[in-house]
């Protein structure tokens, strides 16, 4: 246990990630398994290496953050952005600020615009895109996924947003232009302010209520009065109120 703590420690003075932030039996079983697979015998042989090993922080970095996405996920809900919340956010905003928190490769994002490309044109649609893993965000940027990433997107955005490149697919380059990436930690970072909506989904089940607290905070002071946070579908908020939210359907919860 002590070195873990060590570790801990060490990679928050290194990289500013505070790792006691996530889940800690989740994380230590991830992180071994890596340093086991890459022949170190502990924590402090392992971190010895990340401080020396540029390849090695990568896919640590990895490792940790869980890259794990698909287009459309959890399909119902994008129904529901793209029937129920869209039109309400567009009836009061013609141009929506959005920021897609924790974007992993893109896939979020990029859905995104593709359900709001329903209701204006893609010239009109820009998206902040973030997250921790600067792997995960170059990947994001080069717009290109295996077959199993599109499985839940409708037949007609299939054919009207993606390029078959062999067993690949790439996004169009229309829908790339609508979203900016950037490096963002939720817990030590800066948020900007008056989104219209905010969509972080299936990461914060990773994070200690304590840190989940701090980060549904700090989105609720992101958003304008009457923006969205819409979540993952395991991810439901019990007492939106503590955070200055009214529930606006399942896994979506309006600023008061």
């Amino acid at each position: 246990m002590p070195d873990y703590i060590k570790f801990v420690e060490s990679i928050k003075r290194k990289t500013g990630i505070d790792l006691a932030a996530y889940k800690e039996a989740q994380m230590r079983r991830r992180l071994t398994s890596l340093y086991e697979k890459k022949g170190y015998k502990n924590f402090v042989d392992f971190f010895g290496a990340l401080d020396n090993d540029r390849d090695l922080m990568n896919e640590f970095l990895d490792r940790m953050t869980i890259n794990v996405s698909e287009f459309y996920r959890n399909g119902k809900r994008w129904e529901v952005l793209q029937n129920k919340i869209f039109p309400k956010l567009l009836a009061e905003n013609k141009k929506l600020k959005i920021w897609s928190a924790a974007c992993s490769t893109g896939e979020e994002p990029y859905t995104t615009a593709m359900v709001l490309s329903n209701h204006v044109p893609l010239t009109q649609v820009s998206i902040n895109a973030t997250d921790l893993d600067e792997n995960a965000i170059s990947r994001a940027k080069v717009g290109i996924y295996p077959e199993r990433s599109l499985a839940e997107v409708p037949s007609d955005m299939k054919k009207k947003y993606f390029e078959e490149q062999g067993q690949f697919y790439k996004v169009d380059e229309a829908i790339k232009k609508t979203v900016t990436f950037k490096k963002h930690n939720l817990l030590k970072d800066t948020y900007d302010k008056n989104y219209d909506l905010i969509i972080c989904r299936n990461v914060m089940i990773y994070f200690t209520e304590e840190a989940k607290d701090q980060i549904y905070q700090s989105f609720s002071d992101s958003l304008r009065p009457g923006g969205i946070l819409f979540v993952g579908s395991t991810e439901q908020i019990f007492n939106p109120g503590k955070y200055g939210f009214d529930t606006e359907d399942t896994f979506f919860y309006r600023k008061k």
